[in-house]
């Protein structure tokens, strides 16, 4: 694989790009804390900063961990086209109704009463430093390249990947 770092716009352009594409991400909140708290979690947005959003019921594990200690870190995965994002942030809880109205879907519905329960919450992930693997090709062609890399001996670009500075 080849190694690229982003920085700015750039960065923030890669983080949405892969976020958006795979969507469901591990949260990791309770860092410190052995073992941590792992949840799967379907993400809203990432927004022009870069930040990533959430709803999230107020009462909730990792709710109650990101107030005792908002590091947290974020898995996504998308194993089908090889695509990767390791992050580390600081995780914020918000109560604001227009921020929970602008990221309420219908299918949240499964978890709450609308967008005015009381129970919802925002969670906005600020990332300090982030790590991304993306094969550029899809899985097919990045097997087909590992295995001509392997008859021929010469190694193959497989990909890029490097680190994310928003």
């Amino acid at each position: 694989m080849s190694h690229k770092d982003l920085t700015n716009k750039e960065a923030i352009s890669k983080l949405k790009e892969l976020v958006e594409g795979i969507d469901f991400t591990m949260m990791d909140t309770n860092l410190g804390g052995k073992p941590s708290h792992i949840v799967p979690m379907s993400t809203k947005d990432v927004d022009d900063n870069g930040n990533i959003w959430f709803l999230s019921n107020g009462d909730s594990e990792h709710n109650s961990y990101i107030k005792k200690d908002n590091a947290i870190q974020l898995i996504y995965s998308k194993p089908q086209s090889m695509e990767y994002l390791a992050l580390f942030g600081h995780a914020t809880i918000l109560t604001d109704t227009d921020i929970i109205k602008k990221y309420y879907q219908s299918s949240d519905d499964a978890w709450f009463d609308g967008p005015e329960d009381p129970k919802v919450t925002a969670i906005k992930v600020v990332p300090e430093s982030s790590y991304y693997w993306d094969t550029k090709n899809g899985k097919l062609t990045t097997l087909f390249k590992m295995g001509l890399g392997v008859i021929t001996g010469e190694k193959q670009d497989l990909g890029v990947e490097g680190e994310l500075k928003v």
